[in-house]
């Protein structure tokens, strides 16, 4: 049997039937997955650990030894988000492409024409470093110029990763891995607190204090464990060497025809920046993925603080009680991740995440113990990292065309990320324990003024589920949307099926995209 494609399509269309009755797809898919997941997992676990670990650094004298004061903090924080969506001036694809767009999306586009195996490893060798030499700042402004650089250096990762899976594995199967990718943002949560507790008892150590320690251990891990990701990770499945040549046809052939009768379309041309821009779904996923974003971001650089200011555990005892809640969001994400594939369905999930995080905002915002709080930081930190992932997962399955695809995920996540920078600036030193940023006369909290009965104090937790609200109410309009845009592409192909419709040439199909008739959107 030959081991590459050939020209004709029919030709194509047939070897990929055949390969696939042979009935041994999961085992190829298990192969691709001990090959990719685990080295992927690695690096974004190192990834989250060296973003997030400034809120276990925070209780180890971070602020006190560089003298931060007012929002000094908030701000180091900000940096880095804002950098992260920052924009570049340009970027020449062959030439042909020199107006200004943004940094993740230029990234892409970078995976598509250079090798990841190269470009996903050496970003990450390049935070590594930066976090290390965190570990020895002294003041303030240099605080916030090494986050600056840890922004630019990990921009690429999430959104890089996800399109490039999403160039391996059929929409019925991403979300699963995506679902293990992220999962490691969980564990990050979890190995942070233990991490920091172990460190803690190293403060003193050569004229350094437990901040310095965390910082530079954990990026000297983050360097050695890309090092090994360089002999690891290979670019695309046409130059996979450890597949067979059939399992690289059919790895191709699966792909190729997921989304599309006729095969997506691969080459690149400027109108799939506009294609991308101008699509309903592009703005409206945005606004769902904010609603989870928001919590995530902020749960992960404070919660550290959060449980400190409950005023009743050490810090060491503090950063331990980190590590359950992140634990629990594990094995929902991943059981969430298994069945929305299984069924086929990203919306039902989402919803669940949703849910969750009201209530645990909503438990956070009420006058109840510290006991109360700590059970609803559980359903916080749960429901967004479980449901977050399938938000991205979802946009990925509807979108057609290799290139607007990538386009499209780069903003979705660039763009709904800009969420960190407010979440970033909501939980401020000097509002502590109860992070009351002010009054209004609506209803945001449930804290209400002892003094004016008509007014209530807007708190921090009060802003996060402010972005799930907007979740809430965008997630049905977009169920609804799909569902009557896949009605009326079924109508239209029953018409052809009677004859009394011209059925679009495979051309005009591929061309169309996710707008084609014979393409169905996931719920």
């Amino acid at each position: 049997m030959t081991g590459s494609l050939t020209s004709s399509s029919q030709n194509e269309k047939a070897l990929g039937e055949h390969l696939e009755n042979i009935n041994n797809e999961r085992k190829l898919w298990r192969k691709i997955d001990l090959r990719l997941m685990p080295i992927l997992c690695v690096m974004y676990l190192m990834s989250f650990m060296d973003r997030g670990n400034i809120g276990n650094a925070k209780l180890q004298w971070l602020t006190t030894q560089l003298n931060l004061t007012g929002n000094q903090y908030n701000i180091a924080l900000t940096m880095y988000f804002i950098i992260r969506k920052s924009f570049m001036d340009t970027i020449n694809e062959h030439s042909r492409l020199t107006s200004p767009i943004p940094l993740t999306m230029c990234i892409s586009l970078v995976l598509k024409r250079f090798r990841p195996s190269i470009w996903l490893p050496g970003i990450t060798v390049v935070w590594g470093v930066i976090m290390t030499l965190m570990g020895l700042v002294k003041t303030y402004p240099q605080l916030v110029g090494v986050r600056v650089c840890l922004g630019v250096a990990e921009a690429g990762l999430f959104p890089g990763v996800a399109y490039y899976l999403s160039l391996w594995y059929p929409r019925s199967a991403l979300q699963t891995r995506i679902g293990l990718f992220f999962g490691a943002a969980t564990l990050a949560g979890a190995f942070s607190g233990l991490f920091a507790f172990a460190i803690s008892f190293m403060s003193g150590t050569r004229g350094l204090l437990g901040w310095s320690w965390i910082f530079i251990i954990e990026g000297i891990t983050t360097v050695a464990v890309d090092l090994i990701a360089f002999l690891v990770l290979v670019d695309f499945p046409v130059t996979a060497k450890f597949l067979t040549p059939e399992e690289q046809a059919f790895a191709i052939w699966k792909k190729k025809y997921d989304n599309s009768s006729v095969g997506e379309e691969e080459t690149f041309e400027a109108k799939h920046i506009y294609q991308a821009f101008t699509d309903w779904q592009f703005w409206i996923h945005i606004l769902i993925y904010m609603s989870l974003a928001g919590p995530l971001c902020g749960i992960t650089l404070f919660l550290p603080t959060i449980i400190s200011d409950f005023g009743e555990f050490s810090t060491p005892i503090s950063q331990l009680l980190t590590v359950p809640p992140y634990v629990l969001a594990t094995i929902v994400l991943e059981f969430f991740s298994y069945y929305s594939d299984k069924v086929t369905m990203r919306s039902p999930f989402i919803l669940a995440g949703q849910i969750m995080c009201l209530i645990g905002l909503s438990i956070n915002i009420a006058n109840v113990s510290h006991n109360a709080k700590y059970f609803g930081t559980f359903l916080i930190v749960a429901g967004s990292y479980s449901g977050l992932p399938g938000i991205v997962v979802w946009l990925s399955n509807n979108l057609s065309g290799q290139y607007k695809r990538g386009i499209g995920m780069a903003l979705h996540i660039g763009i709904g990320n800009l969420s960190g920078v407010i979440a970033s600036n909501i939980f401020r030193m000097q509002d502590k324990p109860r992070y009351i940023l002010g009054r209004t006369s609506t209803i945001i909290s449930a804290y209400p003024s002892s003094t004016t009965s008509d007014r209530v104090w807007i708190t921090a937790d009060g802003i996060e589920l402010m972005f799930v609200g907007i979740g809430l109410i965008f997630l049905p309009i977009t169920v609804f949307t799909y569902s009557r845009i896949n009605k009326k592409k079924a109508e239209f192909m029953k018409r052809v099926a009677q004859g009394l419709e011209k059925r679009p040439s495979p051309e005009e199909l591929r061309g169309l995209g996710d707008r084609a008739p014979d393409f169905r959107y996931i719920l």
